[in-house]
């Protein structure tokens, strides 16, 4: 008890020294992109949770909902580097978005600072009543695209979105023309696959996870190098011989430009911390997340290869806006 009282204060002497608000202040707050009861949202709050009496007595999960989670990270790049506001966020947003958005109002590299991923998320490649039963594989699929290309389309979670560019990598591998129909975020895009109102669909696993036992919709394909543990049945498009289609979404925690690298460093043990409780890792595995840390350096050089990876790939889509 005495070492957590001693932790405790030193954590608030060291928020002090580097211009931290004093006590009675408002409590620290985690941004959040995306709208309530959503995956990133429903993990800001497990970790929420997690810190509270450790990072303070109360922490915050304030929204800011808009222009595909960029209006978070900017309200981030405006905040004092003081180590309480936070921000949780795929990393579509740093690694995606500046190949994809001409005018982006970050900079990616440089007004945010990497902490540490809290979980990683692979996307699966799935249909819905559209496409017969009959189709188990992405090659069937593939042939029933050919079919019948009136009605070969995907969906994902919102244009731009890592979902959105694996869909088109798979498209120009197996030859064929899937047309891309954006959403604004998964549970409408999912609604629609399980209605039969659109043929295909790809979204992070866990989207699916509720919906398979329905049998409404089925997964054909996992977009990572080894299966996920979540739908171990399902092959990888590398084992159905659609190589390099791979994107895997870490959702990770970010502080502001210029804050001090004692509190990085401190907020990167409350992460390490906050993954140790069941509490958060089985709340990220019903979110079909596999909890995941990494050191401040190490994930920024992560998100640099990703950064790099990507952006061949979107050029080659064609995709660009000036949003």
């Amino acid at each position: 008890m005495m070492q957590r009282r001693d932790w405790m204060l030193s954590l608030g002497a060291l928020l002090s020294a580097s211009g931290a608000r004093a006590q009675g202040a408002a409590p620290p707050r985690i941004l959040v992109g995306f709208p309530a009861g959503g995956s990133v949202d429903v993990s800001a709050r497990r970790l929420a949770e997690a810190w509270r009496g450790r990072m303070a007595e109360t922490v915050l999960v304030e929204q800011k909902v808009g222009a595909g989670g960029r209006l978070a990270v900017m309200a981030l790049k405006d905040a004092m580097p003081d180590g309480q506001t936070l921000l949780l966020s795929p990393s579509s947003m740093f690694t995606i978005y500046p190949h994809v958005y001409r005018k982006l109002a970050y900079r990616a590299e440089v007004d945010a600072i990497p902490v540490s991923p809290v979980a990683n998320a692979t996307c699966g490649f799935g249909v819905g009543p559209m496409v017969p039963a009959a189709v188990k594989t992405l090659a069937q699929f593939v042939n029933w695209a050919k079919a019948n290309p009136q009605n070969a389309a995907f969906a994902s979670p919102a244009a731009g979105a890592m979902p959105h560019f694996l869909g088109n990598q798979f498209e120009r591998a197996a030859g064929i023309k899937l047309t891309h129909v954006p959403y604004r975020g998964a549970a409408p895009g999912m609604q629609d696959l399980m209605g039969g109102q659109i043929a295909a669909g790809c979204f992070i696993v866990g989207d699916y996870l509720p919906h398979l036992a329905s049998g409404r919709v089925r997964i054909l394909g996992i977009t990572d190098a080894r299966r996920s543990r979540f739908v171990p049945e399902v092959p990888t498009f590398e084992e159905q011989g659609f190589k390099g289609i791979e994107g895997v979404e870490s959702y990770g925690l970010f502080l502001p430009a210029r804050t001090p690298a004692a509190i990085v460093e401190r907020v990167y043990d409350l992460a390490k911390l906050a993954l140790r409780e069941s509490a958060v890792t089985e709340g990220l595995a019903k979110l079909g997340f596999e909890p995941a840390s990494a050191a401040p350096a190490d994930y920024a050089r992560r998100l640099a290869r990703e950064r790099e990876q990507w952006g061949p790939v979107v050029k080659a889509s064609g995709f660009s806006s000036d949003d």
